[in-house]
């Protein structure tokens, strides 16, 4: 199947792209589309991907589930875009970071300077229905990202794993 996404990123995960189960995700999706208000935009669902190439990657944070509020999920795992309210997960890590390292808690819930800077915040999930936390669950989305963990794990050296939380705790094995 011809994904659309960074080179590197595509060059690593082909072979899933080929499997049946992307491809029984990739018609689930098409037809969410069709049917629901699914975030993000599709051309979103690999913005992480597109802007932090396999290469640049240094640290990777593991979330679950995408925002499901309209507005707030661009692609990228805790992060909102400039001008939206901060929500109580990323405002929590502000905290910890505020406590931890004394840095001033941001005005603004967009990582994207992370993300620059080789941070690579994943969701297992890459979609949502609007207002239905968890509905892209169980649906191929949690091999895919299980596989982006693997080669990750497997082919790049010095790599930091962040699991917050119990649901990124059991990926520990990848």
């Amino acid at each position: 199947m011809n994904v659309r996404i960074e080179p590197s990123w595509k060059q690593q995960l082909q072979e899933e792209f080929d499997k049946p189960y992307f491809e029984k995700l990739v018609t689930f999706i098409k037809d969410e589309y069709k049917r629901a208000h699914v975030l993000p935009p599709g051309h979103q669902i690999f913005h992480i991907f597109n802007s932090c190439p396999f290469e640049k990657v240094k640290v990777v944070i593991l979330g679950q589930d995408p925002y499901p509020n309209p507005g707030q999920y661009y692609g990228v795992c805790f992060s909102v875009p400039d001008g939206v309210a901060i929500p109580g997960s990323l405002s929590n890590i502000f905290k910890e970071i505020h406590q931890d390292l004394g840095k001033p808690i941001p005005t603004s819930g967009n990582l994207d300077r992370w993300v620059a800077q080789g941070v690579f915040p994943l969701n297992s999930v890459l979609t949502v229905r609007a207002h239905e936390t968890g509905s892209h669950r169980n649906m191929g989305w949690e091999i895919f990202t299980d596989a982006v963990i693997r080669k990750l794990s497997e082919k790049r050296k010095n790599l930091i794993f962040m699991l917050w939380g119990s649901y990124a705790k059991e990926k520990l094995s990848l």
